[in-house]
């Protein structure tokens, strides 16, 4: 993941120097905004999620989350990362930066197509919640702001 994160962030130092291109404060603000929301679904998602992890595994007695915002979208975690690192390269003013961000999404698709695969391995109950919950990665990102807020 680092692949876009190093190169985004340096891109987005030279735009602000060189002045390259200048967003519209509104883009700036309504970014602002966006990160705000998201990292707080991400506290949300931490606080019912105690299984997270860096590595794609089973944690010994893990049950399925199937509460809060993983009875509307099944990687929640996922989504808020997107919403929050595609929303820095803007609050940072760098549109060239954001371009470089958009590999994220790619990078995670593919991690999630990895992990729903070894979790209805070696999860129980993981493929009854697939059938349950259709909803992957940002596919309703709306409904998961909602369910935070009320």
């Amino acid at each position: 993941m680092d692949s876009c994160f190093w190169p985004g962030f340096i891109v987005a130092g030279l735009n602000y120097r060189f002045n390259w291109i200048i967003l519209p404060n509104w883009i700036v603000i309504v970014s602002s905004i966006i990160f705000i929301i998201a990292y707080i679904l991400y506290a949300e998602v931490l606080r019912e999620n105690t299984y997270l992890s860096r590595t794609i595994e089973v944690q010994k007695n893990q049950k399925v989350i199937d509460t809060g915002l993983y009875k509307i979208v099944r990687h929640p975690m996922y989504a808020v990362t997107i919403l929050l690192f595609l929303s820095m390269p803007l609050i940072l003013g760098s549109f060239i930066s954001f371009i470089i961000f958009l590999i994220y999404p790619i990078i995670i698709a593919k991690r999630i197509e990895n992990e729903e695969k070894m979790l209805e391995r070696n999860l129980i109950g993981y493929s009854d919640y697939k059938r349950k919950v259709k909803y992957k990665k940002n596919d309703n990102i709306r409904k998961t702001a909602i369910a935070v807020f009320f």
